[in-house]
Order: structure tokens, then sequence, then C-alpha cells
């Protein structure tokens, strides 16, 4: 590479470990969290290699870790804080530098007035941080409802998929247990995601002789070690689901036993039409009708004697024999029938040859594995013997084994079809018995959470008031549309829509519709958009260029219609340069985090478990961390969390926040060494907290017993000890809903069947199709809009092993793996499409197209082409030099997507219709060879950025590569 940043360096000295000190942190160069060292001379940084004793990695690190400090000494680091020059445009990047009493007051000042005149004009938006615990308290204090973090446009499909029907989900919630697995299936995976502990447990699972299947379109990464690949078409993942569930089904390789205890699989529906219609039948004499807050009032059928049971706690009992199949009258006339009843009607139809036809995959192959499937969890008698007592009394000598593991991840929840896709794999998990057993799939705490979780959004516009605080967290879960975020007239009450009916169960925000929405004014106009550690001006979001647009948007009077924007960040990304304010983010180096119970723990199967990180270096520059500007503003804006009744200040900083904070009495941002003394889990602050995880290699590890450890959403123990430590607010069991009938009651309410809330007369259709209480399979939206015969390939891309996101395609380490990328094509697809390997071809379409190079490989499934995402950068970002491969050769596919599709006379978001989830991998296209004579470089190209004051640059960041290996000594 011709690239300055990669030139040669003096020689090291001969022992370049001589005097050298280590010291521990946690990593951050993806979402694993890895704890690593940092190997200093002189407080400079030498390398940084895996920490042995940390529970998660054990000492492995990957490539990403280990060029940590290529990330601290990037040519892009902004090191002081910045204001957009006067009459400057936006995207121009001509910034002034201010000092950081002048930002903050002016930040104070302006944040200020909107919070004593309309909270809701601020808005407040992060992206792939590690601290929404204390972002989402800084909203909440704020009184604006206009919050939310990255999740609507990374995996919210997968949160909330599995945590309606299971109580958790994968990724830090839960996973594979591969150490007792014999098969595993990974779905929808990149090859970035669970990076090292997934690679450890995955390595050890080969040598202990398991079984590997990857399913995905795309054979890399994982899946390039697999003992077998089944390829797959984008979006279909359903189908092969619901596929699987048949045959599972019809063979009856189905854990019965496990369905009638553990699932509301035996729970009776009404069937006659009317306002319960869809829900769960219930004695009214026993209290009020079950929901999705209170589901244990519902009914069974007992086959030995032929009536109606409670289904708790009359249900659960020995004797009893619950019904799964069949259709009953109540005694007073109503018909019902068991939720699995229902599941097998529905999976009737979906055959493999059905799913072949979509999925692609033979028939005969998903018969296969739907046996292997059955007859690998449940043809055994293996258990642990682990003696444990379950919710309702009943003592068990031992755990059953259900050794098959499933993995997936944004495969499956970035597309329009995703949650319900989700919801399907949930079932057909729940059917096999493998949830939180043996060999299957296992929570992490402080999940599983009750179903439907005790959290609800913030919802009421008449709550939201001048200088106070909300009265609800800004995101939530809700359980009914009573608990919708909406206005009286059923207009949206948040600037992203998150929580109306167009996207009722919008978890995560939907991050990637506010600066849109915000330019149109729908529903309202904003003053002041905060956009931390997100580039929604390039790879972060769909058609950058349309947001791009938004972003210098003027009003009619030549205003900008979202008033004033700040960015903060720790290097110049391509939003940088459309921000009016500036603030300088330290790196993960540099700081105090908490990877905290409230928030993203680190937690794995056997226990809790959280971390820190503590300051290795000190900051950059004029460098401060996000959170402590964060606190700083709480403090100066009197916040009642951050401030005592006179108004001074409760908190010096964040390191302060994070011991002395309480949650709850008892409960702060961190579990371990709480109280007095120290040695307790729930107790007082403990001014020495910060002292004892560094003396900890910042890592704190709670093992619970092994009879706490297994079926933890009936574990009596387990739920008792989750209560205690304020995981969860009740200790009743988690039920799995096999069917959801909290999606019922949407769509009972789109149906005009229920009395309360109903959604905009346009909505109707779209909620009664997608709020179905059972799992299905639809084509992704993008299908009803596009000619699958002028555009008949899929696109997709994923991240790289070696990068994450673009925080890594500004390190010099990592740039020389993947300095740029090209669209990877089977070859019969390219030879269909008279495109040459290695030659540059037109992507195209409906929305828009892309001008790149091709290589053809045979792992990818013919339909479907693919590359890296976020290489690709716009030049003069990311301080790159002007010959870098990342502008002159790499290129991004979000320029085929569009943010939005024709929705009647209007749009609607490109997303999914329940969470809201970006439809990030259904965008359909076809190749064009180029015509002779045309420009050997990508397109769309955009205009070259200046360099911003202050960015450390390429000359200083060498200098200080040199310095670290020379101990500031010439060479």
């Amino acid at each position: 590479m011709n690239d300055p940043a990669c030139a040669a360096v003096p020689h090291a000295p001969e022992d370049p470990l001589a005097s050298s000190e280590i010291r521990t942190t946690t990593c951050c160069m993806c979402a694993c969290r890895c704890g690593i060292r940092v190997h200093l001379r002189d407080g400079r940084p030498l390398y940084i290699d895996g920490n042995p004793r940390h529970p998660l990695n054990r000492g492995v690190i990957c490539a990403k870790g280990s060029a940590g400090l290529m990330k601290q000494f990037s040519p892009a680091r902004l090191t002081q804080p910045l204001r957009r020059k006067a009459g400057a445009e936006r995207g121009a990047g001509e910034f002034e530098p201010i000092s950081w009493d002048e930002a903050l007051a002016l930040l104070t000042e302006r944040l200020g007035r909107i919070r004593r005149t309309d909270p809701k004009q601020f808005a407040f938006f992060t992206g792939r941080d590690q601290m929404q615990a204390l972002t989402a308290l800084f909203a909440r204090q704020f009184g604006t409802p206009n919050y939310a973090a990255h999740g609507g446009l990374c995996s919210v499909n997968m949160a909330a998929g599995m945590i309606y029907s299971i109580g958790g989900s994968f990724w830090e919630f839960g996973g594979p247990d591969l150490e007792r697995a014999r098969l595993f299936v990974m779905i929808g995976t990149a090859e970035d995601h669970h990076s090292n502990p997934l690679k450890i447990a995955l390595g050890r699972f080969r040598q202990r002789g398991g079984r590997f299947i990857a399913i995905n379109p795309v054979r890399s990464g994982y899946a390039a070690i697999a003992d077998e690949w089944i390829p797959i078409r984008p979006g279909s993942d359903g189908a092969l689901f619901m596929a699987l569930l048949h045959e599972l089904l019809g063979a009856e390789l189905i854990d019965r036993a496990f369905l009638q205890r553990c699932t509301n699989a035996p729970q009776l529906v009404v069937l006659d039409e009317g306002e319960r219609e869809g829900l769960f039948a219930f004695d009214p004499a026993a209290g009020r009708a079950p929901d999705g807050r209170h589901p244990h009032n519902k009914l069974a059928w007992d086959k030995l004697t032929q009536s109606v049971v409670a289904a708790y706690p009359q249900g659960v009992e020995a004797a009893r024999d619950l019904a799964l199949e069949g259709h009953f009258n109540l005694p007073d006339g109503t018909r019902v029938a068991p939720s699995f009843q229902l599941l097998r009607e529905r999976v009737a139809d979906t055959t493999p040859e059905w799913a072949e036809a979509l999925t692609g995959i033979p028939a005969a192959r998903i018969r296969r594995l739907a046996r292997e499937l059955g007859q690998t969890a449940l043809m055994h008698d293996d258990s642990l013997p682990i003696p444990w007592t379950d919710a309702w009394g009943h003592a068990h000598a031992g755990v059953p084994l259900r050794p098959v593991a499933f993995h997936a991840m944004r495969g499956l929840a970035a597309h329009s079809n995703g949650f319900q896709t989700v919801r399907a794999l949930s079932v057909l998990m729940s059917v096999l018995g493998t949830i939180d057993a043996p060999g299957g799939f296992r929570h992490k705490a402080p999940y599983p959470r009750h179903i439907v979780p005790n959290y609800r959004a913030f919802n009421d516009p008449d709550k939201l008031k001048p200088d106070t605080p909300l009265d609800a967290q800004p995101l939530g879960f809700p359980a009914s549309p009573e608990e919708l975020a909406v206005q009286a007239d059923g207009t949206p009450l948040r600037i992203d829509h998150a929580f109306s009916w167009a996207y009722p169960l919008a978890v995560h925000g939907l991050m990637h519709n506010v600066i849109a929405n915000a330019a149109r004014g729908d529903p309202y106009r904003i003053d002041t958009l905060l956009i931390y550690m997100a580039n929604m001006a390039w790879n972060s979001s769909m058609d950058p260029l349309a947001v791009r647009e938004a972003l210098n948007a003027r009003d009619e009077h030549g205003e900008h219609k979202i008033p004033f924007v700040v960015v903060c960040d720790a290097f110049q990304s391509e939003t940088v340069a459309y921000a009016d304010l500036v603030l300088p983010d330290t790196t993960y180096l540099e700081r105090h985090d908490a990877m905290s119970l409230l928030d993203r723990p680190i937690s794995e199967f056997d226990g809790p478990m959280d971390s820190v990180r503590v300051p290795v270096l000190p900051p950059m520059g004029q460098c401060r961390p996000f959170q402590d500007v964060l606190v700083e503003l709480a403090s100066r804006l009197r916040f009642p969390a951050f401030t005592h009744a006179d108004g001074t200040r409760k908190y010096a900083d964040y390191a302060d926040f994070v011991v002395r904070y309480e949650h709850q009495p008892g409960i702060g941002f961190l579990m371990g060494w709480r109280g007095e003394q120290g040695n307790e889990l729930r107790g007082a602050p403990n001014p020495k907290q910060w002292e004892a995880y560094a003396r900890n290699d910042c890592v704190f590890h709670h093992r619970l017993p092994e009879g706490l450890q297994y079926r933890r959403n009936w574990n009596r123990a387990y739920l008792d000890f989750a209560k205690a430590m304020g995981w969860r607010q009740r200790d009743c069991p988690i039920q799995l809903s096999v069917y959801a009938d909290t999606l019922q009651t949407f769509r009972l309410a789109a149906q005009g069947k229920r009395p309360g809330r109903q959604p905009p007369e346009a909505l109707r259709e779209r909620v009664v199709a997608w709020f179905d209480p059972l799992p299905f399979w639809a084509p992704p939206l993008e299908d009803g809009v596009t000619d699958a015969q002028a555009y008949p390939l899929h696109a997709v891309t994923q991240r790289p092993m070696a990068m994450y996101h673009s925080w890594d395609s500004q390190n010099a380490w990592l740039r020389q793996l993947h300095s740029h990328n090209a669209l990877h094509v089977h070859p019969a697809t390219a030879r269909a499409a008279g495109v040459e390997d290695g030659a540059m071809c037109w992507v195209e379409s409906r929305w828009g197209r892309v001008r790149c190079r091709i290589r053809c490989s045979e792992a990818v499934e013919p339909g479907t082409v693919w590359t890296w995402n976020a290489i690709g950068k716009a030049p003069g970002a990311w301080q790159l030099p002007a010959e870098a491969d990342e502008s002159r050769k790499g290129f991004l596919l979000n320029h085929l997507l569009s943010a939005t599709l024709p929705w009647g006379e209007g749009h609607i978001a490109n997303a999914d219709p329940v969470t809201g989830q970006a439809g990030w991998y259904d965008v359909r296209v076809r190749l064009r060879p180029c015509e002779p004579g045309e420009p050997d470089e990508p397109f769309p190209r955009v205009e070259t950025v200046p360099a911003p004051p202050g960015v450390l640059g390429i000359g200083a960041a060498l200098r200080l590569v040199v310095a670290r290996l020379t101990g500031g000594r010439r060479s």
C-alpha cells in the first residue's frame, strides 16, 4: 500500500520489554469486550495482547483487539471541540476551534431552553456505544422521549422476536451451549459476531466431534469451517423454519412433556369471533384477564379428567396430562383449542416442497435436517445429575440434555420479515425443548426476562412537561395497544415513530428514521439533534446521499430544518462534516467504562459477569470522555438524579457516578465488590469499587451454584435469586410463548374488535397481517414493490472479521487486511450477466446504482451478491490519504437501498412492520457490464472534505508510533 501511515519506522530497542509494565482493561474493538493487557514502557504503550486470566476470552485476542493501538494513534483522531464556521455549509467540513468552556456553555444554554419549553425538541440518538444505561437515564431526566441507540438498525428483530417468545435472546443475553451440544446450526451469522468466545467454543466443539452446519447465503468466516454449508436465499429463513416445524410435528419429534409444562402450548385459545377472539381463555373468578404483564390466569384441557383446569398452578400438577391437540368447548359453550393445535394447523401446508421454492434448499435436505435436529435433541436419555426445584415446588434429580444448539444474528434480523422469522426459530427451539437446557440455548444473566418484560416505554403525551423527567424509560416493551407512544389522534409521539402503530414493538427505537423525519417535520420539528458514535452520513444509513440532503435541508425562511446538530466522536467520520458542534471523545484506552448488568453485560452461562475499562493512557489533546460530558451537562441542567435539592451536583464525574449512583437500593451500575466491606452483590456503594475491579483484571464474575444454572425460566432458586438481585420484579415462572397472545391484542384493535386505542385506517390491514400470534413466513416488503424479473438478485453485506463497522477502516494495521472491497458473485451469475471476473460492473436496484469491481466465487448462493460493508470511504474522511484504496476502490452497497418504500399515497420506512428493524438485506438488484471507456473507479463519488482543525493527521500519528517504538529516542 502506498500510504505514509504504513511507511517503515525506525527499529525498536533490542529488548522492547525492558522496564515494561502491564495494565489490564477491556477491549472495545468490537462488542465482544474481551479482557486485554496493555504493555507500556515509560508510560508509552508497546502492544496489546489478550488477558489469559479473563473468563471471557482466556487470553485469546483477534486482529482487531491487537490493533487497538492503531486506533489510539489514528490520523483521524479529533483532539479539540469545533464549531461550524458562520456561513459555511453543512458538509463542507469548515470549522473553527472553540474551548470546552464555550462548548459546554453553548449546549447548556440551548438544552436548558429546550427543556424549559418543549423537551421533545431535543433528540438524542447513539450508535454502537456500550453505556445505554447512562444515555437513557440522561434522556429520561431531560424529559425527552426522543432517544434510542443503534439496535433498530442492527438486530432489534433478534432481540424482540426472542424476548417476546422465550424471555431472552442471542448475543449478550444468551447463546449456544457448545460445551454439551452435539449438533450446532449457525444461521445468518457474520464472522465478527461474538468473535473470540465463539471461536474458542467452536474450536473445542469440533475437537469433541460435534457436527457444525452453517446456513447462510455466503460461506465465509465461521461457515468456512463448517461440516456442511447449506446456501439459502436471503429473507427466506422463516420459510425454512416453518418447513422444519412441519416435519418435526409430523414425525412427533417434539418434547411433549416440556411443551405441556414449560410453554403456553396447552393453553386454550378462544375461537369464537369477538373481543377475545384469538386470546387465551381465562376464569374470571380467578382474577383479571391474562395479558403480557399478567400471563398466568389461563385455562387448559386435562385429558385424564376430560375437563378444563387452570393452566397454572393446576395444570402443572404431576397427575395432569394437558392436551396439546384437539378442539373443545368451555362450560359456557365457548369454542377453544390449545395453542399448539393452532400451530399444527399453521404448519400443515408449510411442506419442504413449499420451502424449497422459496429458499433454494432441496426438499429432501430439509427433511434430513429436521430428522437430524429431532433425533439429536430427543433420541437419548442423557442428563446432568444436578438436582433442582421448579417454580411449582417439584424436585428434579437432574437436567435432561437437549444437545442441539442454534446461533443466529443479523442475517435473520435485518429483513422486514425478520420478527416473525425469529419467532419461528424461537418456536422451533422450544418444541425441541432446548431452552436453557444443557447443549441447547442457554440464558445469561440478567435474562430471562418476563414475557412481556415489565418495562413499558414512556407513552403518555400528557406527562410530557417542561423541566420534568419522564415517568418511564424512553424505550421499553409494549404489552398492548394502550402502551403505545401515540398522541390522542393516533399520530406518533416520538420523532422516529417508535412505538407508534407503524412499528408498535420498536423496543430499540428507529435511529435510521430520525434525520429524514426531522427534516420533514414528521410528526413535528425538533431543535437539536445529538448523535454519538454513529456515521449517519455514510455507512450507517440507507441511501446516505439522501441523508446528507436532509441534514442540509432548509425551510422557506432559509433556516435549516434541523436547526442544530451536535456530533460526538473520537474520529473524523463522514458525519462530522455535517455538525454544527463537534465534541471530541476519548478512545477506550483513555476512559472509564462500565459494561453493566443494567445495560449490555458480558455474563456467561454459569453466572452474572460485568466488567469495566480503566484509563491506561491520558486523553489525547483536549479529548473528554462522552460519559463525563453527559454527567457535566446533567449537573449544569440540574437533573434531579444528578443534583441535590439545592442544585449542587452529586457527582464529580462519570467514575464517581458509577460508584455512587443507585438504580435501586443496593443496585448500581456494577455488581461486584459492593457494600461497605466490598463483599456483597447487592449493597451500599463502595468507594473503592474501581480499585477492586482494577486489581481483578477489570472483571467481576459470580458463578452460580449448578442448581441455578439451567431451566432458569422455571427454576425456583434462580427466579428468587434474580428477584433479589433486582433483575426481575416478580418471581413467577416464565412460560415460553409458542403462541404470542400479546400480538393478538394489536390485531384485534386493527380489526375493530377490541375497545380502546385504534390504529389509523391506513395501517389497519398492515397490523392485521403482521401481528399474527403464530409465526409465519411472508416475503420482505421490498418484494411487493420491486419487479423480481427485472431485479433477479439479492444483495447483502456483512462485516469482515478484521473490522467492526467503520471504526477500523482507518486503522493502519487492519487496513492491510481489508483496504478495499469487491462484489462477490457466483461464476454462473456473472456469466449470465455478461460480466467478467475482476471487471468493473454496474449493480442496479430500483432505488440507485453502484459501479464496482466484481470477484467470482462459488462460496455464494447463485441468486445472491455480497460485499463487506463500511470499507468504502468518502474522500477526505477518516484522514485517509488521497490515494487510499478505501475511497479510490472501495464502495458502499448502501447507495442501492431506499430508506422508505411506497405506501398508499405516501411512503413508509423500509423496515419490519412489527419492530421497525431496518430491512438492510431486502434489496433486489441486477448486474450490467460497464461500457468501454467508463472510469475505472467506483460510483457514486462525493466531494473531498478538508481536514478539520485539530485532527491528528498522518504526520503526527506517525510520529507518535515512532515515539512508541523508540521510547522517544532518536534512531
